[in-house]
């Protein structure tokens, strides 16, 4: 039998393995075996006697725990048992925290140890205190963004929709004696990257795994990340398959948008803001990844991340606020909802991948739903284009963020040129400028 979550073989006892005894008290428990070969095979040990008194107290003087130590034997061969029980505290083993995590041993450090530490004495990030994040830089609109939505799901007392800003955070919990929270900073502030880095998505086009083509990164409070986001993936990275029903034109993309809200919102209630990396989401022409800093619940494995659950977020406090804004379920039914809207859109299940510190979610396009792109831009978009209309927009097929400046550039025309063809293109309604004439992009249509 192969070594698992909470089980370790060894064919004779070394005073490292201490360090594999400590990541069993720190994660669900489990047993490590002495005598025994990697496939779990007793091959037996010569000095069962000396161990069962020298291991008992190397535990307690290395960690100050109590674990039971057992003298097993298989035929003629004795091995050795060492059981150890999940503790509901951090346990340290000479000064340095381990963890088990499937087969592995971790060192915890840096913001994983605190996390880890908070998680044992109940607390979480999200609801730790900020003093430097005060009331006034609470952002007002962000605040009647957010009692709009909540009004309109009915699922806030509509008594508090009147409460001044501070009253507010009070009663959503998202204070910590006088402080406000990571939580209330996350939510209501407009430049979260102020005080906490890494809290924001980054969205990047790939050619291949070694080939950025183009990329942006979605900031500002994270209740409005998730539709600025979707936005820009799907009308700046994502190409819809074009049918026509009658006179109805549908466009239908490999991941749909309710699909794709739901892992962000996924993300986003479930990430290590401590970790200070971005929720990252990598395009492709055939698929999409959503990859995430963070860690499935005590005990789970991905077998009950796909089955039915319990709502278990990383953030609780974040997770509630957005299911009062009603952007979530509190029944823990992201991932079910996620394989619904695909199954719904004849569509492959999503593939998940759990890593010791990040999770992953990978959409796959179907053959039938891939645009290709090629330089038929004619036949695209069912206008008359010329010769140099068409170079243009073939451009913005590779990256509809190009500006002006770097359109000539490429062109080797002046800037009053290419503005004169994107003026010809509205005009025959080829395209379509999206957001402002800075920070916005150009969508084909």
């Amino acid at each position: 039998m192969p070594e698992q979550q909470n089980i370790e073989w060894k064919e004779s006892w070394r005073d490292e393995y201490l360090k594999w005894i400590c990541g069993f008290a720190n994660a669900q428990g489990g047993k490590l075996y002495i005598g025994c070969d990697d496939s779990g095979k007793v091959v037996g040990v010569s000095d069962s006697k000396k161990l069962m008194e020298d291991i008992p107290n190397k535990i307690r003087d290395a960690m100050g725990i109590v674990v039971d130590v057992n003298r097993l034997t298989e035929g003629d061969r004795e091995y050795i048992e060492i059981d150890v029980p999940p503790y509901p505290i951090g346990i340290s083993c000479k000064g340095v925290y381990h963890y088990r995590s499937g087969s592995t041993k971790q060192v915890l450090t840096g913001p994983a140890l605190e996390a880890f530490l908070m998680r044992k004495h109940g607390a979480t990030w999200d609801h730790s205190p900020l003093p430097v994040f005060r009331a006034e830089e609470v952002d007002d609109q962000i605040v009647e963004h957010f009692k709009k939505l909540a009004a309109d799901k009915g699922r806030i007392d509509p008594a508090l929709l009147n409460e001044s800003k501070e009253v507010l955070m009070e009663k959503l919990r998202l204070t910590n004696g006088d402080y406000l929270t990571n939580a209330a900073m996350l939510l209501f502030c407009k430049d979260p990257d102020k005080y906490q880095l890494g809290a924001y998505i980054k969205i990047g086009y790939f050619e291949s795994d070694s080939d950025l083509l183009y990329q942006d990164e979605v900031h500002g409070s994270i209740l409005e990340q998730v539709d600025k986001a979707i936005e820009l993936i799907l009308f700046k990275y994502m190409r819809a398959k074009i049918t026509y029903e009658g006179i109805y034109r549908r466009e239908r993309y490999f991941v749909p948008e309710a699909a794709l809200r739901e892992a962000l919102l996924n993300a986003i209630c479930h990430k290590q803001y401590e970790s200070r990396i971005p929720i990252q989401v990598s395009v492709y022409n055939d698929r999409l990844y959503v990859a995430n800093v963070g860690r499935l619940p005590e005990n789970w494995t991905l077998g009950n991340l796909m089955g039915k659950h319990a709502s278990l977020p990383y953030n609780p406090d974040i997770a509630h606020i957005f299911y009062l804004a009603g952007f979530i379920e509190s029944w823990g039914r992201g991932v079910e909802k996620i394989c619904d809207s695909l199954k719904a859109d004849s569509l492959p299940m999503p593939e998940y991948t759990v890593h010791p510190g990040d999770i992953m979610i990978k959409f796959t396009g179907p053959e039938d739903r891939i645009v290709r792109v090629n330089n038929k831009v004619n036949d695209r978009v069912n206008v008359h284009v010329n010769n140099r209309e068409s170079t243009l927009l073939n451009y913005l097929v590779q990256d509809p963020g190009y500006t002006v400046t770097q359109l000539a550039a490429m062109m080797n025309v002046s800037r009053k040129t290419i503005a004169g063809y994107l003026k010809a293109l509205k005009e025959k309604g080829a395209i379509e400028r999206i957001g402002t004439t800075r920070t916005g992009y150009w969508k084909i249509k």
